[in-house]
């Protein structure tokens, strides 16, 4: 399940990011209004969390237009006493507002909640060619045949793999899905979890067919290679 969030504050929009990492969610983030607006036509997201001090466009003309066109959960973040734009935000079309500061719980609590609402709380398995991944179970199936469980960075690896199947995504990209925009990761650790991924759902790790490296870019899944073979 994809969350949009939006915020100026590239610390703060790294935590909301890492939290909801955590949690089994796919993040895609904008710094300002109008790449927020860029990016929600582009990535579909299930729910946005939306700053309401941003640049360029600001949050409550961002939200309106939004909802103009979706009915999505929208979460609002603002400052704490900023009463006028909570009120602005909810007769907007906001589902939820959020004062700052505020903890990652908390913000997991809501999410989930408008989630809920929405009918969409527990991510359904993401499936592509031959893989359905289970977030809950933490688990992949290839080309029906039994669960395999995965580590948790496995999972958040495969999770946007699986989600863009067929296009190459650079390092830097899985870098910070896996390990959090203020993470630890790095290439070489990337490579070495690239390795331990192809252990378990290719059947020739040394010749990987599904799990493909395209040199001085990153990785791409092939969901569905014999589509491509044939």
């Amino acid at each position: 399940m994809k969350i949009l969030v939006v915020d100026d504050d590239l610390e703060l929009a790294g935590l909301i990011g890492y939290a909801l990492r955590q949690a089994g969610y796919l993040v895609v983030e904008a710094a300002d209004g109008l790449a927020a607006l860029a990016v929600f036509e582009r990535e579909s997201p299930a729910l946005v969390i939306l700053d309401v001090n941003l640049p360029r466009l600001d949050g409550l003309e961002v939200c309106r237009r939004i909802r103009a066109e979706s009915k999505i959960p929208i979460m609002m973040l603002t400052v704490r006493g900023g009463e006028e734009d909570q009120v602005r935000a909810l007769d907007l079309g906001a589902d939820d507002y959020l004062t700052k500061p505020f903890s990652p719980r908390t913000l997991l609590a809501r999410v989930r909640a408008l989630l809920r609402r929405a009918g969409g709380e527990r991510p359904a398995p993401l499936a592509a060619g031959d893989f359905s991944l289970d977030l809950e179970l933490q688990s992949v199936a290839v080309r029906g045949g039994p669960p395999v469980r995965l580590t948790r960075l496995e999972l958040r690896l495969l999770q946007l793999l699986l989600a863009n199947a067929g296009h190459t995504l650079p390092a830097e990209r899985l870098l910070a899905h896996v390990w959090g925009s203020r993470g630890a990761g790095d290439r070489q650790l990337l490579k070495q979890l690239v390795h331990r991924l192809r252990q378990k759902i290719e059947t020739n790790a040394a010749e990987p067919r599904y799990l493909t490296t395209v040199s001085g870019v990153g990785y791409a899944l092939r969901a569905d290679p014999t589509a491509i073979d044939r």
